[in-house]
């Protein structure tokens, strides 16, 4: 379930990646940011309160340490993307799942684990070779700062998304995640928005009117975003970290698809070998999960069976 949940999140992701792309000439980032937050507090605050979830959180720093690189993150991406072409700035935020992957290597080698993952690890490093047959990166020297930012926020990235594995272990449920995620975006958006405004050369205006298309375009890019946070936040809940991480590598593909189906994009023999690569290795590294997870509750319960006949030989010795 925790692949399905990371698939269904990358393709909400893609389909907010196409509203907002649609509507990127009518509003500035900072807005689109802004609104895409608001509107997910909104739907995600009415759905709490109709199932009867509690606002009440024992974790308040942890929430906003979480949002804070988060939308940091998203933020420096989309800087990033202005300065540098659309492929090496997703190619850069995509390694997000190699930095996870650097981070809990760290973590192991600083708590003595000799156990790690290496099979996982592989997949990963494989699904960014994918993303880059996919893209084809390319960098100028003067762009190298720019480069840097977009580096910066897929490491930012990774510990947001370790942040929201770390506050499911604490006990705290998903929509609660996600909804002060959203009201960290608006607060960081807005300000955004208003220190924008002031930037000599940047475009006056703080917030756009809207027309119908905008309104639109708006709730979509609010409503698909809730939703994919809603299931990344529960993949990250209930799966392993590196499985569910390389799985995000999947909204590259579905965004590639939107591409040829709404703008007419293009793909050579490397953009179709590099989806087979990112397919290939997203389905390795689930069905890898699924066999160490069969192998540990097969040995959990030759574990138990082997303590019970010892039991049962014990009381035999007892009772004779």
């Amino acid at each position: 379930m925790q692949s399905l949940w990371m698939l269904f999140a990358t393709f909400m992701f893609s389909v907010m990646g196409v509203c907002v792309k649609l509507v990127s000439d009518k509003y500035s980032t900072a807005e689109m940011v802004m609104y895409r937050s608001l509107i997910g507090a909104v739907v995600i605050g009415c759905l709490m309160l109709a199932r009867g979830g509690s606002f009440r959180t024992k974790l308040p720093f942890q929430h906003l340490w979480r949002g804070v690189v988060g939308v940091t993150a998203f933020g420096l991406w989309f800087f990033s993307m202005a300065r540098l072409p659309l492929a090496t700035s997703m190619t850069l935020n995509y390694m997000s799942p190699i930095w996870i992957a650097a981070i809990l290597f760290g973590i192991g080698l600083w708590r003595g684990k000799t156990r790690f993952e290496w099979g996982l690890v592989l997949a990963v490093f494989a699904s960014f070779v994918g993303v880059a047959l996919l893209l084809r990166p390319t960098i100028h020297m003067e762009q190298w700062l720019a480069g840097l930012i977009a580096l910066i926020s897929g490491a930012l990235a990774a510990l947001a998304y370790l942040q929201v594995r770390h506050l499911g272990q604490l006990g705290e449920p998903d929509y609660r995640v996600v909804f002060y995620f959203c009201l960290t975006g608006t607060a960081g958006g807005a300000a955004a928005c208003l220190v924008g405004a002031w930037i000599p050369g940047a475009d006056p205006v703080i917030w756009h009117a809207h027309d119908l298309k905008g309104f639109a375009m708006l709730m979509a890019i609010g409503i698909t975003a809730a939703a994919g946070q809603m299931a990344m936040t529960r993949a990250y809940h209930l799966g392993k970290t590196l499985v569910t991480a390389n799985l995000q590598y999947s909204g590259i593909v579905f965004s590639s698809i939107w591409g040829v189906l709404i703008w007419s994009d293009a793909f050579g023999w490397f953009g179709w070998g590099g989806i087979a690569i990112i397919i290939a290795s997203g389905v390795a590294a689930t069905f890898y999960d699924v066999r160490n997870k069969v192998a540990v509750t097969e040995e959990a319960y030759e574990s138990a069976k082997r303590q019970l006949q010892q039991a049962k030989a014990g009381d035999g010795i007892k009772g004779g």
